[in-house]
């Protein structure tokens, strides 16, 4: 299975570099920081999939639903064994990177999963801890 993390800017290449820091290098993960130079993204999604096989499973995630790396990516999803995640999280993509393969279940599972770790965190529903505990 191969991740394709496409985002405007530079928050692809943030959450791959913070995925590193938590699970070390991912080989299956490629990043796409659209509109940051003069490179076209049409073109990095062609070259992109040429080099995919066919029967391999690709994951695209994208920053926002509705945006242009998401209507980009979404050309793709004829391609047999190919999704498209809009709206991505840290921790989805941790937790995809930790995936040998997926399937149309699955991929629910973990996006309701990362949806529950957002929260707003006001001080004093904060637990308690034990000394050298984190929450």
């Amino acid at each position: 299975m191969r991740l394709l993390l496409g985002s405007h800017g530079h928050l692809a290449s943030g959450m791959a570099t913070a995925i590193e820091i938590l699970a070390g290098p991912q080989p299956h993960l490629t990043i796409l920081d659209a509109y940051v130079d003069q490179r076209n993204i049409d073109e990095e999604l062609k070259a992109y999939f040429a080099s995919v096989p066919s029967e391999e499973t690709v994951v695209m995630l994208s920053d926002l639903y509705g945006g242009s790396v998401n209507q980009k990516m979404y050309l793709y999803l004829e391609r047999p064994h190919t999704y498209l995640i809009a709206g991505v999280n840290l921790a989805l993509v941790l937790e995809l990177c930790m995936q040998s393969e997926v399937s149309l279940t699955t991929l629910h599972q973990l996006t309701e999963q990362s949806r529950q770790l957002q929260r707003i965190v006001l001080y004093d529903e904060a637990p308690e801890l034990e000394d050298g505990e984190f929450f």
